[in-house]
């Protein structure tokens, strides 16, 4: 069976001015042209933009949908993957849902606000495995204990802190400032300093648990951690999407590495 544009633009909330784009760089081809011309979408083609659909709604640009989808043939597995993740998310965001749903309550009714409960959903945790992978478990157990240690209010401000730099790393990207301005190199260092208060991180300051002061020995690359972040940021979608997506991330891991090699 084959749909129309119109049928298809309906169905995904898109339009078919947007369908026609997809063809004319190559990212989305339909199934068959008829001969008046029309674009008619087979169900590979479906599949196809389903992934593009849900790699949009994670903030990637289009080159880097396509190159997602160039280096993922199997569209059965690449989606498995995608599925999972939004399964994840559903559970995490339905958490944070119920958990401003308890805060509203007890602001309303002057009822006690509970820490376990303002916070669930907002879990740290989920990236374990990972940070374990990249810099071991000492690393990980370091910034869990500095987490679980924090009071409600120290969560909420440094929780707030991270939204506010990610906040200001997409506005920063979309006025087109370059990486190298004042504005820019600002914000890195801000990032810069935001990582040092995170113990665990090889850019820890000795006041949260870094390397002391002018101790060369087993110091940890600092300056290759940072630019290894930004490149982290461009190629994992999941912090890309802090900020603002693909092109924003790339803004941010060419600041940083600007930063990086003039000032660490």
């Amino acid at each position: 069976m084959d749909w129309s544009v119109q049928q298809i633009a309906k169905l995904a909330g898109t339009t078919g001015r947007t369908l026609r784009h997809y063809d004319d760089i190559g990212l989305l081809k339909p199934s068959r042209t008829g001969n008046n011309g029309y674009r008619y979408y087979g169900q590979e083609s479906l599949v196809r933009l389903q992934r593009i659909l849900l790699l949009r709604d994670l903030g990637l640009g289009l080159p880097a949908i396509a190159e997602v989808l160039g280096n993922e043939a199997d569209a059965e597995h690449a989606l498995g993957r995608h599925l999972a993740w939004l399964l994840q998310e559903e559970d995490r965001l339905g958490r944070q849902i119920a958990s401003v749903r308890h805060t509203i309550e007890a602001l309303q009714t002057g009822g006690k606000i509970m820490a376990e409960e303002m916070f669930d959903g907002f879990d740290h945790t989920k990236y374990q495995e990972e940070v374990q992978q990249r810099w071991g478990k000492d690393a990980y157990a370091k910034s869990d204990t500095w987490w679980r240690g924090m009071g409600a209010e120290e969560k909420a401000a440094w929780t707030e802190q991270s939204r506010q730099l990610g906040a200001d790393w997409t506005a920063a990207a979309e006025s087109g400032v370059p990486a190298d301005s004042a504005e820019a190199q600002d914000l890195a260092r801000r990032h810069v300093e935001w990582l040092r208060g995170i113990p665990g991180t090889p850019a820890a300051s000795p006041a949260a648990g870094g390397p002391a002061a002018g101790n060369d020995a087993g110091a940890p690359d600092i300056k290759g951690y940072v630019t290894g972040l930004g490149e982290m940021y461009v190629a994992d979608p999941r912090f890309a999407a802090n900020y603002g997506g693909a092109d924003g991330a790339a803004f941010v891991r060419d600041a940083l590495k600007i930063y990086a090699e003039t000032e660490l």
